[in-house]
């Protein structure tokens, strides 16, 4: 279970608020450093009245940053809102967001055109003036600190003029009530009864996307998860991009969103390495799965059998008029961030190749061109930290060459078949493992085509599907339990100090 400590300079600046076991004084906090080392995981609020250059505030950051514990505001966040220089920096979406809703209300346009000025209080991303609710989300987001004063100027354009900490001494006794909400709201914790909540060594949360229409996993393995999780100890909750904000009060992180680099969901897992949490999927592995260029080079250079593959060039031709010269069709054509069979084309002839590599080659610079392989299914082999989880067969969808058919704006997957692992060749196995082994030791799913004796793998994926009465359709239960299992063994690891 985590522990929060909320840091004040002096008890007496918490007394507007409800008294809390939590509380502790900067000088108390500071003196804990001759103390012996403690490995529980701690979410550090410092709430002093400035984080000024070698103040109590600056050093309490610094400290709880040292002893590994997980701290808001950062000493980052500190030296980045002390400089202008390097705030202003990061303002121009900022700026973008706040003339778009100006555009969009023209009535706060014209209060706050009179005053040529505004400023406003933000508390852990909310503030009371409710037009500016999403800007104030979004700044908090990128300045992560307890309590800002945020200026806005009016110039050609509106700007954000200044972004300040404040201290609790500076809220006035409306802005009380705002405070106290959005903390409680950021920490679960607070002012929480211990005999009301049941005792768990750790808190998880899983992220997902309730309006995803191909979620790596379904309600019911997320409610399974859920309670494997809970009976090992870890508290395991689901969690939405809305709660960007509230990330770091949870030990570990478990992606459950069709991941990619541009989207929210790297930048979650980004987030949950800085703060030091467990998370899967890793940047590091969405970085290397989510691209097929850069896969398909990886798994080339360290032997990994692959089918033929070519790249395709936006400012050079050579490789696309060998591939027509040389009439080898059908070939499989694919963009390099697409999931769930998207952005996958066949191609028969080279009139075909042409015209579909152009199109693809307007979204992205490189795009792969591979030899067509049918097979009547694809083996789908389930990796966690370096050994076989689960085997699928995932047969094609009905009268098409690929899994999932899109055809007609609705997606159909073809059927599939769960087996024991025990039951994979070994030659698949084997190329499955080397394949993720050049991952990383996260959870991997390597789609693998058998012909013959030839064995070739398509892809791994970082986020593999984990669907109740797919995945788990062998396993059942034994599947989430494996899977919290490899999470418990984790966050013990990294609690003692032990390699993962």
């Amino acid at each position: 279970m985590s522990r929060l400590l909320i840091l004040v300079d002096k008890p007496e600046d918490w007394t507007a608020f409800y008294p809390t076991e939590d509380l502790i004084s900067a000088q108390d906090y500071l003196a804990q450093g001759s103390q012996q080392e403690d490995n529980t995981p701690t979410q550090v609020i410092n709430l002093c009245r400035n984080y000024r250059y070698l103040s109590y505030g600056y050093y309490c950051s610094l400290l709880a940053e040292a002893r590994g514990h997980k701290v808001i505001p950062s000493i980052q966040t500190i030296n980045d809102l002390g400089k202008k220089s390097i705030y202003g920096l990061n303002m121009e979406s900022l700026n973008k967001a706040l003339n778009k809703t100006l555009s969009k209300n023209p009535e706060l346009a014209q209060q706050v055109t009179c005053e040529q000025e505004l400023s406003i209080q933000v508390c852990f991303g909310r503030t009371r003036f409710e037009p500016l609710a999403d800007l104030a989300r979004q700044i908090f987001e990128r300045f992560p600190c307890p309590i800002l004063s945020i200026t806005f100027r009016q110039g050609e354009h509106w700007l954000i003029q200044a972004v300040k900490p404040e201290g609790l001494s500076q809220l006035k006794t409306n802005e009380e009530d705002t405070f106290a909400y959005a903390l409680d709201t950021f920490s679960r914790k607070v002012w929480r009864k211990p005999s009301l909540k049941r005792k768990y060594r750790y808190d998880m949360a899983i992220l997902v996307d309730p309006e995803e229409k191909l979620p790596p996993s379904n309600t019911g393995a997320l409610r399974h998860m859920i309670r494997a999780g809970r009976r090992l100890g870890i508290d395991v909750e689901l969690i939405q991009k809305r709660d960007y904000t509230q990330l770091a009060e949870y030990d570990a992180l478990f992606i459950r969103e069709t991941t990619s680099i541009s989207n929210h969901t790297y930048k979650f897992a980004k987030k949950a390495e800085m703060e030091g949490m467990i998370v899967l999927d890793d940047p590091n592995s969405i970085l290397k799965c989510t691209n097929k260029v850069y896969l398909a080079d990886l798994l080339a250079k360290k032997g990994v059998p692959i089918p033929e593959t070519h790249f395709l060039y936006r400012d050079r031709k050579d490789t696309l008029d060998f591939l027509v010269n040389r009439n080898q069709f059908p070939l499989v054509l694919k963009i390099p961030d697409g999931a769930f069979s998207k952005g996958v084309v066949k191609v028969s002839h080279a009139e075909e190749l042409v015209t579909q590599a152009k199109a693809f080659l307007k979204q992205s610079a490189i795009v792969i061109a591979q030899e067509f392989m049918y097979t009547d299914y694809d083996w789908r082999i389930g990796i966690l930290n370096n050994k076989p989880l689960f085997a699928c067969q995932y047969f094609m969808s009905k009268g098409h060459w690929q899994i999932y058919n899109h055809a007609g704006g609705k997606s159909v997957s073809g059927a599939f078949r769960t087996l024991p692992v025990h039951e994979v060749p070994t030659k698949v196995l084997k190329v499955a493992l080397k394949a993720t082994k050049l991952i990383g030791n996260g959870l991997y799913g390597v789609d693998i085509k058998q012909s013959g004796d030839r064995i070739v793998v398509i892809e791994v994926n970082d986020n593999p599907n984990l669907d109740a009465g797919v995945e788990d359709a062998f396993l059942k239960d034994d599947l989430y339990r494996l899977l919290m299992e490899d999470f418990l063994r984790r966050l013990e690891c990294q609690r003692l100090g032990l390699s993962l």
